[in-house]
């Protein structure tokens, strides 16, 4: 659950004046406004879905700890372990951070650097969010496999569906549009 506070009559002063010292612009016509809000709709239905993966896959992690069997874990999947943790933690905090941005900057008109912002902490997350399974996969395939080699190989391939998945399919696509409307298409 997060926390607000109110802003003392003092944070107040300040942020009027330095609203007050903005060069003062028009407000942004209609339709840029409706992008903006569709924009930031999109963000936040994104970062719905991204969250509940990386929380269920964080907190499968966090009981790992309290079983019989991590006991009897080497010192390379204890490593492996305590790494994969601090993934999943970072992932969870760059992909839960835009509702935390968009809480702290309300009321201020930064919606359009809002946006772009928590765009980025989502790319990061996800980032962060493909490392920590690739470390999953490797601790847990370690285990069953028997060996770091074996378990290297299919984290790799997974891997790599990942990044063609998520990176590559998209940045297709997205070449593929902006070359269409660089050509003069719809």
């Amino acid at each position: 659950m997060t926390a607000t506070r109110r802003l003392t009559e003092a944070e107040w002063r300040i942020v009027e004046e330095e609203t007050a010292r903005r060069p003062q612009v028009s407000p942004p016509p209609e339709g840029a406004r409706e992008r903006v809000n569709r924009r930031w709709q999109e963000v936040l239905q994104e970062t719905r879905v991204a969250q509940t993966g990386v929380q269920i896959l964080f907190g499968f992690l966090l009981s790992l700890a309290f079983t019989a069997r991590f006991r009897e874990l080497g010192g390379f999947d204890r490593g492996l372990y305590v790494v994969t943790v601090v993934l999943a933690a970072s992932s969870t905090a760059a992909l839960i951070a835009p509702v935390s941005l968009h809480r702290c900057l309300s009321g201020l008109r930064l919606k359009e650097e809002v946006v772009t912002a928590a765009g980025r902490l989502m790319v990061c997350g996800m980032v962060l969010l493909a490392l920590t399974v690739a470390c999953t996969l490797m601790l847990i395939l370690n285990v069953v496999l028997g060996g770091a080699l074996a378990a290297g190989i299919v984290v790799g391939g997974v891997m790599l569906w990942f990044a063609l998945c998520w990176y590559v399919a998209p940045y297709r696509l997205r070449r593929k549009a902006l070359s269409r409307v660089r050509d003069g298409g719809a």
